[in-house]
């Protein structure tokens, strides 16, 4: 079956307000989704005109500079972000892999904040009792996507080497029923090798405690 990906973008222009550019640092790398791409160009014109040097990275698996995705984020050399958008798990996600400032704009309430790292407190904590579990657990479950730029079936095969003492089940999907992971009852706790959000924004749809693959590495 063939997959046609629709792009669904804001057609109002975006510019930012003079407070939070006052505010911003001299460097920031600018972050957006794909619904506010169409406005990178002018707000990167808008900072420039106020003597700040934007950064426009491409990502893995992004199709625009500038763009941000869920399963992109990673530690940037960078010592300032600014996110444009209206959900907070891209900021508090990129404020947990750096150590950097993150600020964040919503074009849709036009509010403006930079983040501390009490923003990202649930992440952590979310992170910790995950790994904990994990170590605790003999039977882990391990969800792995069919989509493109999510599948990492081969780094999910390593998991059998590195903790042979542990039981491994591959649950593999397209798009995740929550309701399904009902049925693994014996299960005491998942590896989520798909979109890292799924272990943070639902987590409260699972009963069972989950760590993503890449904390796993990071924090042993």
């Amino acid at each position: 079956m063939k997959t046609v990906f629709i792009e669904a973008k804001h057609d109002e222009k975006i510019t930012l307000p003079e407070d939070l550019i006052k505010k911003l640092p001299k460097e920031t790398v600018l972050f957006t989704i794909v619904q506010f791409i169409g406005s990178v160009a002018g707000i990167k014109k808008q900072l420039e005109k106020s003597k700040i040097k934007v950064k426009l990275l491409k990502t893995r698996h992004s199709k625009y500079s500038g763009q941000i995705l869920g399963c992109n984020i990673e530690k940037f050399n960078s010592e300032s972000f600014l996110y444009i958008g209206d959900g907070m798990f891209h900021p508090k996600a990129l404020l947990l892999k750096n150590n950097a400032r993150v600020f964040t704009y919503n074009p849709l309430t036009m509010k403006y904040s930079e983040l501390t790292k009490k923003d990202a407190e649930d992440m952590v904590k979310k992170q910790k009792a995950g790994f904990v579990k994990f170590l605790s657990s003999r039977e882990i479950g391990v969800l792995i996507s069919t989509k493109p730029g999510q599948n990492r079936l081969k780094q999910a095969k390593l998991l059998k080497k590195k903790y042979p003492e542990k039981n491994f089940y591959f649950l593999i999907f397209n798009t995740l029923d929550f309701t399904q992971l009902e049925n693994f009852n014996f299960i005491d706790c998942f590896i989520n090798t798909a979109c890292p959000r799924i272990s943070y924004d639902d987590s409260d749809k699972i009963r069972k405690p989950m760590i993503n693959i890449d904390d796993l590495r990071e924090l042993k």
